[in-house]
């Protein structure tokens, strides 16, 4: 139905997609018909002429893919990746500085607290990790070790850890959105525990939600942090190095670059050692 559909529409230079997800804050600059076709999970836009003359291949290619001649069934299901350079997303950013300064240290010992899931999943490939969920959950692998806990209140040693690593999660805790308990100041007692549980000599390697104006809370979704802000959480750790990313084009920028709305926040990346 739908390829159908922008059978009809390609006549006006447009077509239709899927739309797997949409930000909520994105919902507001929609235009009306968009935001309406969303609850379908669609969303309508202007046909570049380079999708016009993939599909046009695609209709010829079609045939031949009937045709095949290897006792293949023939379904149309559309999919367009697009040209151009291989894609790039923020987490990617994120993850390469992590991974960059865990293979200068080369730590025993690493604890991670919400990072994304596959990410964790890569560093398991090289190193005994330990893992922090305030839900439990269970693991496949025989080097993870999952501890049901709050990363308020660790059930951990001190000076247990090579490294602590946090992606995606700081500027979410304590705000509800997982599920978790309310507290306003639950990323200073997360960041307090991970310095507690470093070696002296250990790495703090952490992401946060950043832009260039006053610290804001975007309820309930996530803290965005002033540089500041983000320091004084580090004020006992030496600073080893610290970069900031756009979403918006997605690239390394410079601190006078980032957003000053913080509903549009940035990236902040730091790696921090412990005296």
């Amino acid at each position: 139905m739908l390829h159908f559909i922008n059978k009809v529409l390609s006549v006006l230079g447009l077509q239709l997609n899927q739309c797997f997800f949409m930000n909520d804050l994105l919902a507001g600059r929609m235009h009306p018909i968009n935001r309406v076709l969303s609850v379908l999970g669609l969303q309508l836009s202007r046909m570049s002429d380079e999708i016009r003359k993939f599909q046009e291949q695609y209709e010829r290619n079609y045939e031949q893919v009937i045709k095949n001649g290897r006792g293949f069934k023939a379904i149309k299901h559309f999919r367009y990746m697009g040209g151009g350079s291989h894609p790039t997303s923020i987490s990617d950013l994120h993850a390469e500085f992590v991974s960059y300064h865990l293979y200068k240290a080369k730590p025993k010992k690493v604890l991670d607290i919400g990072s994304y899931r596959l990410y964790i999943l890569g560093l398991l490939a090289h190193y005994d990790v330990t893992t922090i969920d305030f839900r439990e959950r269970k693991s496949r692998l025989d080097n993870e070790t999952i501890i049901t806990s709050n990363a308020r209140a660790l059930d951990l040693s001190d000076h247990s850890f090579d490294a602590v690593v946090s992606l995606a999660a700081l500027a979410n805790f304590g705000l509800g959105r997982y599920g978790d308990e309310f507290d306003l100041d639950a990323d200073i007692k997360a960041v307090n525990e991970m310095i507690r549980v470093l070696k002296p000599g250990g790495l703090l390697i952490f992401e946060a939600n950043i832009a260039n104006t006053e610290p804001t809370i975007l309820w309930n979704r996530a803290r965005v942090y002033d540089l500041t802000m983000i320091r004084n959480l580090c004020a006992n750790l030496d600073c080893v190095e610290e970069k900031f990313f756009k979403h918006r084009p997605l690239r390394n920028c410079s601190f006078e670059e980032l957003a000053t709305d913080p509903k549009h926040f940035d990236s902040y990346l730091g790696c921090w050692r412990k005296k």
